[in-house]
């Protein structure tokens, strides 16, 4: 059937049937828009952590890491691991988000810079959302188009994942999500490693693998050129600017009980991802070395499991179909809920229809849902690449990202400076990129502008990424320093409430409070203890457990590192 033994198709049956079920089981626990978002913050560590690995692992990475390395080779690993050196500083920033005491980032945009702020941002971060599920359905599509030799197209293998998580993630919100990336996060540990054994055995080994790969240059982790330092330290600060201001990053801190499972949930769930990005790696050179001409690279993913697993035992490549769709569907699921309370919460809530009952806003969530699944299926189809796709998602999301952080830690960050920095940001974004909307080009910058620009700013004739990362970031955060300086603060009792949560830890058993940024009763603030000695800064000092984790997180990355680069000499 469609290139694909029956028993295989039983196999990925089983789990549609299983998840299913799983998710619509766990709409017995929306109680309220706050369960439906944020699932009532009753989740444990270990739920946490596969919660975090679902949500931010996917097949359409694996698909961009295995695609970017038969192109460049091994130092095609930093499209994913562009976030291994922020891995350190999510252990030091989650506990912020569930001291928020809010159910999405949006709030957070509205108690520091007022609701106009706050829909300016949904709407970016409803199309970050979008974009990204786009991006895990192309990705996905891809392989199952090219495991089963074309028989099944890439518009039929989108849809029909659409239409599972869809189906469970509108009936039970962000409990079904975590609740099924569980056992999604298990199997996208197994689409990691499966077919990675049987391909070094194909190739000879790692020893057969260098030996076949004429290029010594492609078994370098950093590339002299396309992928250097350059390259890896840009990518890696746009990755830590934009992590805040995800959709779902509120839901990954926030949904435990305390702030522990928040920052055991953010750092191991995306070490673990860390691992699996050295399996999706050296997969892609086992194909660089197996498919010397293919003319899709995205498709190399697919094929190799579509070409070995068949012939080890028959069910393995039905597994590597259910672990794939467990790959996509967790993350799909959890953008889809966190885009739709944030458009529910902070667009229609605040500006559409204010004072209904908590069931009104749930219906309008489960649409909303679905539209924001709309978005992302119009956005799949337009796209040329995986890869492509994978870069653009990089610079949505830091466009917002500026104002987030600034805010953070300096109160002097005012309401006419955060719409200057992100719309400044979105414009240098724009005009320096190639955009094109389901398949037409409405504007190309290198077209007009790389022949005018000198050389260290290119590569292969276009603008470099990485000046183009230096350039909307710079600006972003020069027009919020500068407007801050000449514009009206914002409210000092207003920045009082917001930092006095911010500074006060989460209490056992803390009830959710009314409103956000607001501490329960009993509940005293924290007092002021900053690194920095001066009324506009709230940096706060570091505390024995969060020095701790951030050391123990950084000799993780460089045992990371020094690992994969042992592998690959």
């Amino acid at each position: 059937m469609f290139g694909v033994g029956w028993f295989e198709w039983f196999i990925v049956a089983l789990y549609f049937v299983l998840i299913t079920f799983m998710g619509v089981w766990a709409a017995k626990r929306v109680k309220s828009a706050a369960s439906f978002f944020i699932g009532d913050r009753k989740f444990g560590k270990v739920m946490m952590i596969f919660y975090m690995f679902g949500a931010g692992t996917h097949t359409d990475q694996a698909v961009g890491v295995a695609s970017k390395t038969y192109r460049v080779g091994a130092s095609g690993i930093w499209y994913q691991w562009l976030w291994l050196f922020c891995t350190p500083f999510f252990w030091i920033i989650a506990p912020f988000f569930r001291r928020m005491r809010i159910v999405t980032t949006g709030d957070y945009f509205d108690a520091r810079y007022g609701r106009g702020t706050a829909g300016l941002y949904a709407a970016m971060a409803v199309l970050h959302a979008a974009t990204s599920i786009g991006v895990m359905l192309l990705g996905t599509g891809e392989v199952i188009k090219a495991l089963t030799g074309g028989q099944i197209n890439l518009f039929f293998a989108i849809m029909a994942m659409t239409v599972v998580f869809v189906i469970y993630g509108v009936a039970g919100g962000l409990a079904a999500a975590i609740l099924t990336n569980f056992v999604q996060g298990i199997l996208t540990i197994v689409l990691s490693f499966i077919i990675l054994p049987f391909a070094l055995f194909k190739v000879g080994g790692m020893a057969g693998l260098r030996e076949t790969i004429a290029d010594p240059g492609m078994l370098n982790i950093v590339a002299p050129e396309g992928v250097g330092v350059f390259f890896i330290v840009m990518i890696s600060l746009n990755a830590l600017i934009s992590w805040g201001v995800q959709a779902h990053t509120m839901s990954a801190c926030a949904a435990g009980r305390t702030e522990l499972e928040g920052r055991l949930g953010v750092t191991v769930g995306m070490f673990l991802k860390r691992f699996c990005t050295v399996a999706w790696c050296l997969t892609g050179l086992c194909g660089l070395a197996l498919y010397t001409s293919l003319k899709e690279p995205d498709e190399i993913y697919g094929k190799m499991a579509g070409d070995i697993l068949p012939t080890v035992l028959s069910g393995l490549l039905g597994l590597f179909i259910a672990s794939m769709l467990a790959a996509v569907m967790s993350s799909c699921d959890s953008l889809m809920i966190a885009g739709a309370g944030l458009f529910t919460e902070n667009v229609y809530r605040k500006f559409i229809v204010r004072e209904k009952p908590d069931k009104h806003y749930v219906l309008v969530g489960r649409i909303s849902s679905v539209l924001v699944v709309a978005v992302a299926l119009i956005f799949a189809f337009s796209l040329e690449n995986v890869v492509r796709g994978v870069e653009v998602l990089w610079k949505v999301a830091a466009l917002m990202g500026i104002p987030f952080l600034v805010g953070l830690f300096w109160r002097r960050a005012t309401v006419a400076a955060a719409w200057a920095g992100a719309l400044a940001s979105f414009f240098i974004w724009l005009f320096t990129e190639r955009i094109s909307i389901l398949g037409r080009e409405i504007w190309n910058f290198n077209e007009y502008f790389a022949d005018k620009l000198p050389d260290f700013l290119l590569f292969n004739g276009e603008l470099y990424l990485p000046w183009q990362i230096v350039g909307y970031l710079a600006i972003g955060f020069i027009a919020v320093v500068l407007v801050s300086l000449f514009t009206k603060p914002v409210p000092k009792e207003r920045l009082d409430r917001l930092y006095e949560c911010l500074r006060t830890p989460i209490k056992p058993g803390e009830p959710e409070p009314d409103k956000p940024f607001t501490l329960p009763p009993g509940v005293e603030p924290a007092p002021r203890n900053t690194l920095i000695q001066h009324p506009d800064f709230e940096i706060p000092r570091p505390t024995l457990i969060g020095m701790a984790g951030f050391i123990v997180s950084w000799i993780a990355v460089a045992l990371i590192i020094a690992g994969f680069f042992w592998i690959l000499n």
